[in-house]
């Protein structure tokens, strides 16, 4: 399948972008070396090559979720500037 220069002002017509002559000869040039380069891709044998979503075999890579101690509420507001009821007491950032 070739791309012409026809086909690339329909499109450009359809997407309302405005092209000079040169860019539709650019961009159907450039587009039919992809389409080859695709073709060439089609041409080689994968059979017996297992399907990938990725190239490399990443794994999660994320910690076991595990049930420990938390800090002592305490030690928590410590250093808190305000605290009230074993909470941390902040300005009210509501106006009502």
């Amino acid at each position: 399948m070739k791309i012409t220069r026809q086909n690339v002002e329909d499109v450009a017509l359809l997407s309302r972008l405005e092209m000079t002559a040169e860019e539709l000869d650019a961009y159907s040039g450039q587009l039919n070396a992809i389409l080859e380069y695709a073709d060439i891709l089609n041409k080689l044998d994968t059979k017996g090559i297992e399907p990938t979503a990725h190239v490399l075999p990443l794994k999660n890579v994320m910690r076991p979720d595990e049930v420990k101690p938390s800090l002592p509420r305490e030690l928590a507001l410590a250093n808190a500037p305000e605290a009230e009821d074993g909470y941390f007491k902040v300005p009210k950032v509501i106006e009502g």
